[in-house]
């Protein structure tokens, strides 16, 4: 009795044993392995092409609709933005708000003042609509009040300041912009006030050099 004990214990490690063996018939072929390889590929290509795609995607909305950098190519806004300077352009800003005095604003060049192959200009909105603007001995005058104006290059500061300003008012919708290097800018002094609606945003932070990095 003990013996046929032990031969069924013996019998059942042998089967135990032999069921941790493949069986040959369930293992992939080499063509099968080929086409599983070729088939994660394939995932894998596809998941890199719908990763690239969706990340150009979300670029492209950004820089139409909320964001877009712009590099300083002039010397017309010394000494706040130098030439090579890139700033950051909020394009949402005046969906929510009017247009503030002291802004820096990218925008639309007026019809033939594009220079150089140069499209959008970057200046300081100055006077606003309604408002009238003219030059005393080189302060900027607004609404008959001086115009205090820190940020204006002190190489072109007293008589240059508002050179060839006449008094004027500002029409509605529109907006005086002037660069902050007054005696190196092309700007409403020269073509006049800009309407609002070319505006193309609010540039409210220097990003590059690191080294001059600030918010504007």
């Amino acid at each position: 009795m003990d013996a046929t004990r032990s031969m069924a214990l013996g019998d059942a490690d042998v089967d135990d044993e032999a069921t941790d063996v493949p069986d040959p018939e369930l293992l992939p072929d080499a063509t099968t392995r080929r086409r599983r390889k070729r088939t994660n590929g394939r995932k894998l290509a596809i998941e890199w092409i719908v990763l690239v795609v969706s990340a150009l995607t979300i670029a492209l909305l950004i820089k139409t609709f909320l964001f877009q950098a712009f590099v300083i190519p002039t010397p017309s806004m010394v000494p706040t933005l130098k030439p090579g300077d890139r700033i950051l352009v909020n394009k949402i800003s005046y969906k929510l708000h009017d247009v503030n005095r002291g802004d820096v604003v990218v925008f639309s060049a007026p019809p033939g003042q594009e220079t150089d192959g140069v499209k959008d200009l970057v200046k300081r909105v100055i006077a606003l609509p309604g408002e009238t603007i003219e030059a005393r001995d080189g302060t900027v005058v607004i609404d008959g009040r001086a115009l205090e104006e820190p940020y204006v290059n002190e190489e072109c500061a007293g008589p240059v300041s508002g050179q060839a300003l006449p008094k004027q008012e500002i029409p509605p919708e529109h907006v005086f912009v002037m660069g902050d290097n007054r005696c190196g800018s092309k700007d409403s002094r020269i073509f006049g006030a800009i309407p609002t609606d070319t505006i193309i945003g609010r540039a409210f932070v220097r990003i590059w050099p690191v080294s001059r990095f600030k918010f504007l």
